[in-house]
């Protein structure tokens, strides 16, 4: 799985924002200048972290973005799941996404997706235990 821009630039997002955890709003100005992120695309991403319940806003002059949890609570499988759908590199063992395989005989025997299963079982509690904090 190659993670996309989009789900990046999320991550990078939210770092800033776990970085400031506390702090108050911070303005979208200021994390597209800090962290690289094109401002329009950014604006899209957070307003759709907002609507996932990562994030909260405030309006006005000292408005912004900031984080409605701790980073401590924000595993990067969530983020990588709300992005991208899914961490399996093939369908037949996607959690999420599942569809049966085209090509296997016999799910149960195939050797190919026992090591695709494996990959995403050991991908998914690596980013499960990965949080926000750990990040920062």
């Amino acid at each position: 799985m190659i993670v996309s821009k989009k789900t990046r630039y999320a991550m990078l997002a939210l770092t800033r924002l776990a970085k400031e955890y506390g702090n108050g709003a911070i303005l979208i100005s200021d994390i597209a200048k800090s962290e690289k992120i094109p401002q329009r695309f950014l604006e899209n991403i957070l307003l759709e972290l907002k609507k996932q319940g990562f994030l909260g806003s405030k309006l006005g002059k000292t408005g912004g973005y900031y984080l409605l949890k701790n980073p401590k609570d924000i595993a990067l499988s969530e983020i990588i799941r709300h992005f991208e759908g899914t961490v399996a590199l093939l369908p037949c063992v996607s959690e999420r996404a599942y569809q049966a395989c085209e090509f296997c005989k016999d799910e149960n025997t195939c050797k190919i997706r026992k090591v695709f299963k494996e990959v995403r079982d050991a991908s998914f509690e690596i980013f499960k235990k990965a949080t926000l904090d750990t990040l920062i």
